[in-house]
């Protein structure tokens, strides 16, 4: 009990000078806020309300087919242009896409003879030019395919392929990033906090006081961990709520006190590493050194910027040795699918047992350390 005590105590420590540290307040604030919102908004992976004009020179029934079947979210309202004003509007960045549609154009796919289509496109908006050229030439394609089919009597095509998108009806990019920005958030903060409150102690002269006290290096180690876990297993829930749901509108299929289980767990593990990097860090230039060569790998080849099944399979089975990667995994699970215990569990486990033995790493290291400060 004399344990536990010490340990609490000097975690409500932890949380105070956190709370007087106002560059790491304002880090934790604006990774679990400002940080998700723009990761989610600007980093957007499909078209979006792209202005598309039409130059329509054959007045007929396809080339009418063909303006009304640009339709939101993916293109605004087409509008209808003359030929001479394209390069006038385009130059000016009035149009992302303009349609040129010459004359005759019915009559000549009507008598086989493969007529040409313009499509102009801006691409300064690279992404969204990409994926448009793609969407214009499908949508004018099945126009073309459908009118003849009605106009000539031509069967269809004996295949009928339906496509169900699973998790994510609409494939919108904000369901993922922003999810995977605080799964990414977790991983960073934890290390750099656990880290910090090392290096802290020992720039401010405060490890020699808490040496002299009645304290062992476990109890100084845990209270470290379990204070800056549990910040941020609290910015996760509020970001996760008024971010993500509330700010951002995306759907969370599967339980959040679930979820929230298993980034306590986690927490475990990389909280052990930010306090292993604090032993061997001298200043904080140094920790955040040490960091980008440790965490950054991390993160990128944990699942959540490249799927395991991408990369070449001796990485993708090293990577299983990483809870990182089961956390990006039972996250997935729990928020996209709504996976229950019953399935997330090995992941669970397999992050609980490295953590566990990466916190005895850690306890070891740090008992070394004091023993040598003393």
């Amino acid at each position: 009990m004399r344990t536990l005590a010490n340990i609490y105590w000097l975690g409500t420590k932890e949380l105070r000078s956190f709370m007087s540290d106002f560059v790491l307040l304002g880090l934790v604030i604006y990774s679990f806020s400002l940080a998700i919102v723009s990761q989610a908004q600007s980093n957007s992976q499909e078209l979006h309300n792209a202005a598309i004009a039409v130059v329509d020179e054959d007045h007929s029934e396809l080339s009418r087919r063909i303006t009304h079947a640009f339709l939101p979210p993916y293109f605004q309202t087409p509008e209808l242009i003359g030929q001479g004003d394209i390069d006038h509007l385009m130059n000016n960045g009035r149009f992302t896409f303009v349609v040129d549609i010459p004359p005759n154009f019915q009559r000549d796919v009507l008598g086989g003879r493969q007529p040409g289509l313009q499509v102009n496109i801006d691409a300064t908006a690279m992404v969204q030019a990409g994926l448009g050229s793609s969407y214009i030439q499908q949508i004018v394609s099945t126009e073309i395919a459908g009118f003849l089919s009605h106009s000539e009597g031509a069967p269809l095509s004996p295949v009928n392929i339906a496509i169900r998108i699973a998790f994510n009806p609409n494939v919108t990019t904000a369901w993922f990033t922003s999810v995977m920005g605080i799964i990414n958030s977790v991983t960073m903060l934890a290390i750099i906090l656990a880290g910090a409150a090392i290096v802290r102690e020992r720039e401010h002269g405060t490890m020699d006081h808490l040496l002299v006290m009645p304290l062992t290096p476990f109890e100084i180690a845990m209270s470290k961990i379990w204070a800056n876990g549990f910040v941020i297993a609290i910015a996760v829930a509020l970001s996760l709520y008024f971010v993500v749901r509330l700010l951002l509108g995306v759907p969370i299929a599967g339980s959040v006190p679930l979820f929230m289980v298993g980034v306590v767990i986690y927490l475990f593990f990389a909280t052990s590493i930010g306090v292993f990097l604090g032993t061997v860090a001298q200043s904080m230039p140094q920790l955040g050194l040490l960091y980008m060569l440790v965490a950054v790998p991390m993160n990128l080849l944990s699942g959540s910027a490249t799927p395991l099944e991408s990369m070449p399979p001796l990485l993708a089975t090293i990577m299983q040795a990483s809870p990182s990667t089961h956390f990006v995994s039972f996250a997935q699970s729990i928020l996209y699918r709504g996976a229950g215990i019953d399935v997330v569990w090995p992941e669970f486990l397999a992050v609980a047992v490295i953590g566990a033995l990466f916190l005895g790493l850690s306890l070891l290291r740090f008992r070394a350390v004091i023993a040598q400060a003393s």
